[in-house]
Order: structure tokens, then sequence, then C-alpha cells
């Protein structure tokens, strides 16, 4: 009776916690897609790389506004129904993509749907704070993570429905695994949390307590947004995939930015962080410069390199808000982390329009020479911050904890951003 009553009660603390990442993966696997396809039925329609860039860029732009006041309609209308209205916009909106065919009327839905995923994005992470015990944030955060970039990655796989320009196969299953993504949650009997208090340092504070961590945050960003934004164009374009293998690229892309945060985190956890973000760095940089290079040499080549590029993509910003939190007080690292988190937005708004210029001027290796001068500038800042300041004291480096890119809501879920750590 006893062992019946403490599964009884550990189902109980979890199941709320099931049904909000449940509805992250539907909804993060119907969203994961529409970016892909997007991008790809634009350039079909020979939209100009700067207009994609634009299309792709308004995203970044809705994801940006969307942090910063897409609370108010949680607040006003409470988890359960924000969450509904978000993904029912989201959803709708993907299939009003085959009606209108002007760029301008897709960047409007893109800066739509960013904005709608940011109150996404708000309602599931503070539910998940609220949800989850001290002891356990880390492992929730990994799982967390784990949903939201598995169904980004898999998702993917809906491109090999597609049907070329003018189907809407596609655009129709996103619609409903948005759709039923609403029903984990909206079934949901668990009274929804407060929304968790996150205020941004002052950039000011935050340049100074950490120019590194700013610079490889806006880098990330940067390389990111280009990267979701002009990725499956390149894979097109630069490589010869048809729609299926330009979502294999997208795909491995994710999953090994997934792999590689752990292995990066620990080891920056063991020596000095800063030249382990500089290796980073260098990976990604090198990593860059040879994926056109290795485009030439065979669809497993480059899915090789594309994992391996997406590793050092994605590590760089959990590691550099590691970093940046080794140099701020307790209390002010909420505030210092969702700074990142908004910096890091600006970048992947800006990435989509340098990118497409670039790929404007050298054609689909572009995005990746983009890429690499952006890694390349930052590791020339990282070298000058080595030699201008000396390492955080062994005993002060707290311990890498891998983050989502969303919202300043997730910040509160990482264990060394609490206070008193």
């Amino acid at each position: 009776m006893t062992t019946g009553s403490q599964h009884a009660g550990t189902w109980s603390a979890l199941r709320p916690v099931a049904a909000l990442l449940a509805g992250v993966f539907l909804a993060s696997a119907g969203t994961g897609p529409l970016t892909t396809l997007i991008s790809l039925r634009l350039e079909a329609d020979a939209a100009g790389r700067l207009a994609i860039g634009a299309v792709m860029a308004a995203y970044f732009l809705g994801l940006t506004l969307g942090s910063l006041l897409a609370y108010r309609v949680v607040l006003r209308a409470g988890h359960i129904r924000a969450f509904s209205a978000f993904v029912s916009v989201l959803s709708a909106a993907a299939l009003a993509y085959p009606l209108v065919g002007h760029p301008m009327a897709w960047a409007g839905l893109r800066l739509g749907e960013g904005f709608c995923m940011a109150g996404v994005f708000i309602c599931v992470e503070s539910w998940l704070n609220d949800r989850a015990e001290p002891a356990r944030r880390g492992s929730v955060l990994a799982l967390y993570m784990s949903c939201l970039y598995l169904g980004q990655a898999s998702g993917q796989f809906l491109l090999g429905l597609d049907e070329g320009p003018g189907g809407y196969r596609v655009f129709l299953l996103v619609s409903m695994l948005l759709s039923l993504a609403v029903l984990p949650v909206s079934l949901t009997r668990m009274a929804p949390p407060p929304l968790p208090a996150v205020a941004s340092l002052p950039a000011r504070r935050l340049i100074a307590a950490s120019p590194l961590g700013v610079v490889g945050v806006v880098a990330s960003g940067l390389v990111l947004g280009a990267l979701y934004a002009l990725g499956p164009v390149f894979a097109r374009d630069g490589a010869g995939f048809d729609t299926a293998g330009a979502a294999r690229f997208m795909s491995v892309l994710i999953a090994g930015g997934v792999v590689l945060q752990w292995p990066l985190g620990r080891l920056s956890d063991a020596f000095d962080r800063r030249r382990v973000i500089i290796g980073t760095l260098a990976g990604l940089t090198l990593a860059a410069a040879a994926l056109p290079l290795l485009a030439r040499q065979g669809e497993w080549a480059l899915l090789g390199g594309a994992a391996l590029f997406g590793g050092f993509a994605f590590a760089l910003y959990p590691l550099c808000v590691a970093h940046t939190n080794d140099h701020l007080a307790a209390e002010d690292r909420i505030g210092g982390s969702g700074g990142l988190v908004l910096a890091y937005s600006a970048g992947a708004t800006l990435g989509p329009l340098l990118a497409s210029a670039a790929m404007a001027g050298f054609g689909a290796a572009g995005l990746f020479g983009f890429a690499t001068a952006v890694g390349a500038a930052a590791l020339g800042f990282g070298l000058w911050r080595l030699a201008a300041r000396g390492p955080v004291p062994a005993e002060r480096q707290g311990r890498f904890q891998a983050l989502p890119q969303t919202t300043p809501a997730a910040v509160a879920l990482n264990p060394r951003a609490a206070p008193g750590d």
C-alpha cells in the first residue's frame, strides 16, 4: 500500500509536466518543418535571397516582441486559455500560407507566428518552473529541451510528403499537429501558476560583467537565425538535395546541436570556460568553412559536417550563459540570463537579413561564408578577452546547464540562476 501510494504521489506530481512536454513536442513538430518548408517554397518561387531572409527574419522579430509583450495575454486570459489561443493562431496561420502568395503577406504571418510561439514558451516554461521541485529543475529542463529539439528534428520528415509548389498537404499536417498540441494542456486539471518575475539587466551592466558572454550569445543568434532561415536553401541549391534531403540536413543539424551540448558543457566545468568557448568558436568557424566543400563530396559527408557544425553552434549559447553567470552575483543571474536571451533574439533577427545578402552576392555558399565570418570575428574577440582578463577562480565557476534559446521565462528553470546557488 505504501509503495502504491508513493507511486501515485509521484505520478500526481509529474502528470502536469508530462502534459506540458507533450504539448511542446507536438507544437515543435509542427513549427519545425513549417520554417523549412516556407524557406524552400520561397526559393522555388524565385522570391530572391533577400526576400527570403526578410520573411524568415520576421519570425525572430516576432519572437523578440513576444518575449517582451506576450505575458500580458497570459496575465489577462490565464495559462490554459492563452496557450490554446496562441496555438490556435499558429494552426490557422499554417493554413493561410497556401492561400496568399506574396512574400510580404508571408512575412506578416511569420511575425505573428513568432509572437505566438513566444507566448507558448512563456506559458510552458513558467508552468514547468512552478511544478519542478528545486532538486529536479535540471532534469525537467533537460526533458523540456529534449522534447523541444526532438520535435523540431522529427517534424522535418513531414517534408518528404511535400507535393512541390502549389501543394498544401504539409501545411495541413502542420495545422493538425498544432491543433493536437492544445489537447494535453487544455485537458489538464492542474491549477495554472503565476508568471515568474523575470527582468533583464541593463545592457551596460551585462556587457561590463561579461563581454565575451554577450558577444558569444549575439554570435550564436546571428548564426542560428541564419541557419534556421536559409539552411534549407543551401541544402537545395548548394548541395543539390531535394525537399526530403533538405529536411534530413536540417534534422541532422538540430540533432547534432542536442548531442554535443553536454560533453562541451562538462568540459567547461573542468577547465577555464573561456577556453572551451574559444574552442567551440574555432570548431564552428572551421566547420562552417568546410561545409561548402563537403557539399561536393556527397550526402553523407555533408550530413556529418552538418552534425558537427550544429553541435558547435547550439552549444555556444549555453556556454556563454554559464560564463556570464560566473561573473554575476546570485541575485543578478536571472536578470542577466534574461538579458542574454534578448541579445540572442536580436542576433537571430539580424542573421537571416545579413546571411541572405551574403547569399545574394556569393551564391548558396554565402550562408556558411557568413557563419565563418561571424565565428572568426567572435573567436578573435575571445582571444583578446583571454589576454585581457584572468580566469574565474575554480571555486567560483558554477556547473554548466544546457539551455534552450526561447524566452526569458526559461531562465527561472536554470538551477544555476537560482539565488543562493
